[in-house]
């Protein structure tokens, strides 16, 4: 059974599913842009059957996550993902913990692993070391990635914001076809997830999100320190297993592995056919079955 509650931590009120052995192995999973905790129904249900405390948070801007203070700046860069991560894991005296994400939530879990390893049990990660090199986005990729970014350049203009604010379930939408192609989700399942993007903080973090990364917006003063941290890209020192979506739409599978010397803690890196961006709700069971295979290492 799966319970929403609440709780303050850090710049936030976060609400959070909690299922699951309260006693059990604390596993917090992480959704991202443009999703929510939805995506993470049935891996929460095959963990919950085992020895694990399964905490699912809304991140900032979604769902029923809100912002503390009027006056708190409605960062969406990575700095603050990771704070408010381990913020939750501190508010919840959590000592140590699995975490597993993808996209944003990925990103977050990568750098809190490898900011704070002594509190992370094991890491699983889409798409591998989700750390932001903010040198790398001065320079253009090749046309067909840039194609992919099309909404990322769109959120830079005000009229992306217009957009965003105006059609937010439609471009969401877009996006999940695009970066699921084999995935043939149906009106009910976008629908649970789609009103998490009402929350009224949800176009301010998701357009700073993306100006920030290209230098267009300035980041929050508090994450200045961890920012400067990340830009030398720090390797990862916990097990970790990273998952590639052979049919991601805005990650292409590359299926080399090139990111293998990040992961210095033990690392395996897992294929998954037929499977898009929003890999734990598109397979669940391989999502769940890395979690298991991170304890019994």
């Amino acid at each position: 059974m799966r319970l929403l509650k609440h709780i303050n931590a850090g710049d936030l009120s976060i609400a959070y599913e909690e299922s699951g052995n309260a006693a059990g192995i604390p596993v917090i999973l992480m959704h991202g842009f443009p999703y929510d905790i939805r995506a993470y129904d049935e891996v929460a249900e095959r963990l919950s059957t085992e020895n694990y405390r399964v905490i699912v948070p809304y991140i900032r801007g979604y769902g029923h996550t809100k912002f503390l203070s009027a006056d708190t700046m409605r960062s969406g860069q990575q700095g603050a993902f990771a704070y408010d991560l381990k913020e939750l894991m501190d508010a919840l005296a959590i000592e140590k913990a699995i975490v597993g994400g993808y996209d944003w939530g990925g990103r977050a879990c990568c750098i809190v692993s490898a900011l704070y390893p002594e509190r992370i049990i094991g890491l699983v990660s889409m798409a591998g070391y989700n750390i932001q090199n903010f040198a790398n986005y001065s320079e253009p990729d090749i046309p067909e990635i840039e194609m992919l970014n099309w909404y990322q350049f769109y959120f830079h203009s005000e009229r992306g914001r217009r957009g965003l604010t105006k059609y937010r379930k439609e471009l969401c939408k877009l996006l999940w076809r695009d970066w699921s192609p084999t995935w043939n989700f149906d009106d009910e399942t976008f629908e649970a997830s789609a009103v998490s993007f009402n929350n009224p903080d949800f176009v301010d973090v998701v357009v700073h999100s993306y100006r920030h990364r290209y230098g267009l917006a300035k980041g929050d003063p508090k994450f200045e320190r961890i920012e400067q941290t990340l830009q030398k890209q720090p390797a990862i020192k916990v097990p970790a297993i990273i998952l590639d979506a052979v049919d991601d739409g805005v990650e292409p599978f590359s299926g080399t592995g090139k990111e293998a010397h990040f992961f210095q803690g033990g690392y395996e890196r897992r294929v998954v056919k037929g499977v898009g961006h929003n890999l734990p709700q598109e397979a669940p069971d391989d999502f769940a079955q890395a979690i298991l295979d991170l304890v019994k290492r």
